[in-house]
């Protein structure tokens, strides 16, 4: 008997993964353009100063204003995630971050920026976790830790090797012409990804989230009472932050002033903690892959190693030697990996309805206790800083205050763990068994 004349074809499982990984890296691209654009002002803060008359602390503010937008933006993208799809989300802030490096590459205004990098920030804010879905959706679920690695840690080289290039353009052409390509080539990769990206394979499309404000909230609810949401969050909250504060503003001075090191120097062990994240990732991914009911020992090893091996740096009399500073940004850069290790409890103990909003909860964790710890560091420097220098004894005991978090956020991990266990086992036994055994599978709506 012939097959109706309007029967699609549907295409085989080798077709279908093929198309999976193209759509996977056009999205990832998106990502690592998302991240160079988040970074761009970093590698241009002596020109933004010059141009936008601002001190460094005001430039701090800015990148800070950034950040905070990105994070508070997490919740929402991610009950617009559930509504919409990945494909509106990473094309809608691919012409966000685009329009925002256009209006910063035409301003000379300290206010024009600061809102103009927060147009990025929320440009920025819905690309990440839409990517996540899409692994979620198209790639197979035993490969999904790997590639949830894999997207954070090329959207990372987007940091180290598309800086040059701007870099380049600022002592060439200048400002305007740089700023200005960057949103060119920002738009170009957004409409490569509207035409790429798919939400899902054709037969196996996504039930949408209701539009309604109630449905809205029952969705959110439903998400974080999900314990093992919220050991996602703390997991990221705890992981992710010492890096972060690190590298976007402590780092650096610490490295200067309190250990006496040149700027050379510091800039070169700044890219080695990236470089190690993008080489830890995929092993760290591969690892929780095959041993998913294990994976809250590595969050609690990669959060002691990280205490301990500040623990030495900071009280280590007088300068710390090369070689106990290298071993720090070595564990540094396991952060971002172990962070990434929320989403994969997201995915785990949601179903795929609620994936959006639970992505953007977990996402939320580590920008926040990011952001908390900046603040408090600089409020101790201060402090002890009467003169508004940065001293010494100033940083260190700044630094000091991530042990507050560090403590509260693995006591979490170690409650939701039992707890989310506890819950999967009495919903869906199944799912239990074979997470037990090392499998994944899918949970019920």
């Amino acid at each position: 008997m012939t097959a109706p004349l309007d029967a699609a074809p549907q295409p085989s499982p080798a077709a279908l993964a093929r198309r999976g990984y193209v759509i996977w890296g056009v999205a990832v691209l998106a990502y690592l353009v998302a991240v160079f654009h988040r970074s761009s002002l970093g590698v241009a803060s002596i020109e933004a100063s010059d141009r936008l008359g601002a001190t460094a602390a005001l430039l701090s503010l800015l990148s800070l204003v950034q950040l905070a937008v990105y994070a508070a933006m997490q919740i929402p993208v991610g009950l617009l995630l559930d509504r919409f799809g990945s494909r509106r989300l990473i094309a809608t802030g691919g012409l966000l971050m685009a329009l925002g490096q256009l209006a910063l590459a035409t301003t000379q205004s300290l206010p024009a920026a600061v809102a103009a990098r927060a147009v990025l920030g929320c440009g920025d804010a819905l690309t990440f976790i839409s990517v996540l879905r899409l692994v979620a959706v198209w790639l197979p679920p035993k490969r999904n830790p790997v590639f949830v690695q894999l997207t954070g840690q090329i959207g990372a080289l987007g940091a180290v090797a598309a800086s040059y290039p701007l870099v380049a353009a600022l002592h060439g052409p200048g400002w305007g012409a740089a700023f200005g390509t960057a949103a060119l080539v920002g738009g170009a990769v957004t409409l490569l990804a509207a035409l790429v990206v798919r939400d899902a394979p054709t037969g196996r499309a996504v039930r949408r989230a209701e539009p309604d404000g109630a449905a809205v909230r029952r969705q959110l609810a439903a998400s974080w009472r999900e314990p093992g949401t919220r050991l996602g969050f703390w997991t990221h909250l705890v992981t992710q932050f010492s890096g972060t504060v690190f590298t976007l503003l402590w780092g650096y001075p610490f490295l200067v002033i309190a250990e006496d090191r040149s700027p050379g120097t510091a800039a070169g062990l700044l890219t080695l903690l990236t470089l190690t994240s993008v080489v830890v990732g995929p092993l760290m991914g591969a690892l929780i892959g095959r041993h998913p009911f294990h994976r809250s020992w590595v969050v609690l090893g990669v959060v002691s190693s990280t205490a301990l091996a500040w623990g030495l740096v900071l009280a280590w009399p007088g300068q710390a030697p090369m070689a106990l500073l290298v071993l720090l940004v070595l564990v540094l850069g396991v952060n971002g990996p172990g962070a990434m290790i929320g989403f994969d409890y997201a995915r785990t103990f949601n179903p795929m309805t609620r994936m959006g909003s639970a992505t953007g909860i977990v996402n939320v964790g580590g920008f926040f206790s990011a952001l908390l710890v900046i603040v408090a560091v600089g409020a101790v420097v201060s402090a002890l800083s009467p003169d508004g220098g940065y001293g010494a004894a100033a940083l260190r005991w700044g630094l000091t205050v991530q042990y507050v978090v560090w403590a509260v956020g693995a006591f979490q991990v170690v409650r939701l763990r039992r707890l989310a266990r506890s819950r999967l086992a009495a919903d869906d036994p199944d799912a239990y068994a074979a997470l037990r055994r090392g499998e994944v599978r899918p949970v019920r709506a």
